[in-house]
C-alpha cells in the first residue's frame, strides 16, 4: 500500500557492519558486540559520555538512531520514535537477575536494573536529540513492518509528529541486528509496507 509519507534514510547495524542508505560506513571483524559497538561509536566521532553506562541494547539503538538523526534539523521538527523488536529487555533482565544471585550483593544493582524495559533505549535517544515527541515500542517473535506502517501512517496523517523514526533494534546473548529508517514528506522511497520488507532485508 503506498503512503504520501517518504522514506528519507535508513541504516543497518549486523554482523559487524554499519551502512547508511546502502553505503558502508564501518566494519569490523570482531564478533564481540561490547569491542564492536565501542569502535562504532569512536569510529562515528560522537561524543557523549553517558554511552559507555548503557545496556547494550540502548547502545545498539543509539548508535542507528544517531547516524540517521545527526543529519536531522530535529530542534524544528517534532520527530516520533517506534521501535520494535522480539527479545525485549531479555539480555539486561538475565543481568539483572544475576545481579540478584550475587551473595556477595545484598541489592541489586541500580545500574543495570534502570535498563530492564526496552523503551528505555528510546529514552537515551530523546536525551541525546531533545525530542519530546511521541513513541512507542512494540514486541514481535519477527520484524512486523505492518504494524511499524499502521502506526507510522496514523502519527503523521493526524500531524502528531512531522517525521518518525522506526525500526527493529534487537539484541539478546551477543546476538544484535537494528535497522532504522527515518519517515517524513520527502525522500527516495514511498513509504509502503513492500519497501520497508525489502530495505530491512537488503545488505
Amino acid at each position: 500500500m503506498d503512503s504520501k509519507f517518504n522514506i528519507q534514510s535508513y541504516t543497518h547495524i549486523r554482523n559487524g557492519t554499519i551502512s547508511l542508505n546502502g553505503n558502508t560506513l564501518f566494519e569490523s571483524e570482531t564478533e564481540d558486540f561490547s569491542t564492536f559497538i565501542k569502535e562504532a561509536y569512536k569510529s562515528q566521532h560522537i561524543e557523549y559520555p553517558k554511552f559507555f553506562k548503557m545496556d547494550n541494547l540502548s547502545k545498539l539503538a543509539f548508535i542507528a538512531a544517531d547516524i540517521i538523526l545527526r543529519n536531522t534539523s530535529n530542534s524544528e521538527e517534532n520527530i516520533a520514535i517506534i521501535l520494535s523488536n522480539k527479545a525485549s529487555s531479555l539480555d539486561t533482565d538475565r543481568k539483572h537477575q544475576e545481579s540478584i544471585s550475587d551473595t556477595d550483593n545484598y541489592y541489586p544493582s541500580p545500574s543495570i536494573f534502570v535498563y530492564t524495559l526496552p523503551n528505555i533505549c528510546i529514552g537515551e535517544i530523546c536525551i541525546r536529540h531533545q525530542l519530546f515527541s511521541e513513541n512507542s515500542f512494540f514486541i514481535f517473535d519477527n520484524f512486523n513492518p505492518d504494524c511499524l506502517w499502521v502506526q507510522t501512517e496514523h502519527l503523521l496523517k493526524t500531524k502528531k509528529a512531522n517525521k518518525a523514526l522506526c525500526g527493529w533494534v534487537d539484541f539478546d546473548d551477543s546476538n544484535y541486528d537494528a535497522f532504522l529508517y527515518l519517515v517524513e514528506d520527502h525522500g527516495t522511497f514511498n513509504h509502503s509496507i513492500k519497501n520497508i520488507k525489502e530495505l530491512y532485508l537488503c545488505k
